[in-house]
């Protein structure tokens, strides 16, 4: 028996559940277990859509109408598990017709067993039509796949965003052998192409590739943060000080400086970013830099405080207020500026400068390894970055792939 109300909200909880689980990669306040769990929930109502059979993809294909990423997911899963290609093909149609929605597609790529994709990523991958190249190339990547002529060919299509996506994947896979190739494309006039070419090239320890990120840092570009990212643990110490000391000038990217500092890891950042704590729309972050450093957890070894009564930050219930994007800095906790600075005078003696530490201890294989297991996952994307940086030849661990996969990858 089929209870349509029951399978209609498989499909909207499924839905709303993935957007969820969107945000929570990227969150401040989630783990591995906690991405677990939230997945099981997801699966849980995708399993009640595959036991509906044909009346769980046709509330699935409802559900399409608002165009949206998580229904996008929900049915591209569906679609994909069950082998509907015309549901397949009415996905590809929503995506087309709302690109942002991409997001969910290659996530259900993601999600479904690699044995579900076969025909369907070389299809595309051979596609006349742009979108369904980059769908293909997403789909590798996200599988840290090597998609072998196809990925050489990517680099010399006609559309930059294919180009770009390509040129990233070789960085994310490690790909080897193409240094010449990345370096032609550092000189592109797209600038998503110039990018991803230095990124990969950096991350394949192009020193030259390096070098050209800093200027990505240096033009406040919209890859301001994933070269800060890269260039905090690929250049040398001196170096990395004296680009953080410059941008610091710049008032317009100090929340920037302020993650890099993070990134960069040396203590001698800690009493800057403790200063920092004294300007409301810094605060949480600067907290979550020094915690990078020192492996404090400001809420667990009570260290946090109450928001300032006159801040507010985010859209407030004033029809008049043209402010409409959301607190970026919501699940970071407020940090006690005093007891900071108490408990930094009695432990610094710790923290010698100098030393570059993730989570209060130096940076090293089996740290990185531990955090990916049981750190937060914004430590974890940092533990993943840092992993790589040790071996040229391993794919860089993807931190938004599903616990499970993360799981078997860590043993």
């Amino acid at each position: 028996m089929i209870l349509d109300n029951i399978v209609s909200q498989h499909a909207e909880e499924a839905a709303f559940l993935w957007l969820l689980r969107d945000s929570a990669v990227s969150a401040p306040h989630y783990q591995l277990s906690d991405l677990s769990e939230l997945e099981s929930r997801i699966d849980a109502h995708l399993d009640g859509l595959r036991v509906a059979g044909e009346a769980g993809w046709i509330h699935c294909e409802a559900q399409l109408n608002h165009a949206e990423s998580g229904e996008v997911f929900t049915a591209a899963y569906v679609a994909l598990d069950g082998g509907l290609v015309d549901g397949l093909e009415k996905v590809l149609e929503v995506v087309h017709g709302e690109p942002a929605t991409t997001r969910g597609l290659i996530s259900a790529l993601g999600w479904v067993e690699k044995s579900k994709l076969q025909g369907h990523v070389v299809n595309w991958l051979k596609s006349d039509t742009p979108l369904l190249r980059l769908i293909g190339l997403s789909a590798c990547a996200i599988q840290r796949v090597d998609c072998g002529a196809y990925l050489i060919k990517a680099l010399d299509d006609d559309e930059a965003g294919v180009r770009a996506r390509a040129l990233r994947s070789i960085g994310e896979i490690r790909r080897q052998g193409m240094d010449q190739a990345l370096r032609e494309h550092m000189h592109e006039e797209d600038q998503a192409c110039r990018f991803w070419s230095a990124w990969s090239g950096s991350m394949m320890g192009d020193e030259a590739a390096t070098e050209q990120l800093v200027s990505f840092a240096e033009a406040d570009s919209k890859f301001l943060q994933p070269a800060l990212e890269l260039l905090m643990r690929r250049m040398d110490n001196a170096s990395a000080v004296s680009l953080l000391r410059r941008l610091s000038q710049n008032q317009t990217v100090e929340r920037a400086v302020v993650q890099a500092s993070g990134y960069f890891g040396d203590s001698a950042s800690v009493p800057w970013l403790i200063e920092k704590m004294n300007t409301p729309e810094l605060a949480r972050l600067a907290g979550e830099a020094c915690s990078q450093i020192t492996g404090l957890d400001l809420a667990f070894h009570d260290l946090e405080s109450e928001p300032p009564e006159d801040f507010q930050a985010g859209p407030t219930e004033n029809p008049e207020d043209e402010e409409v994007d959301l607190d970026q800095d919501e699940d970071l906790p407020w940090p006690d500026i005093q007891k900071l600075m108490q408990w930094w005078s009695v432990n610094q003696a710790e923290f010698p400068t100098g030393v570059r530490r993730l989570c209060g201890k130096s940076v090293k294989r089996g740290q990185c390894l531990q955090i990916l297991q049981d750190g937060f996952q914004r430590q974890r994307q940092a533990a993943a970055m840092e992993l790589a940086m040790f071996d040229q030849q391993q794919p860089l661990f993807n931190t938004s792939a599903t616990a499970q996969r993360q799981s078997e990858l860590l043993g």
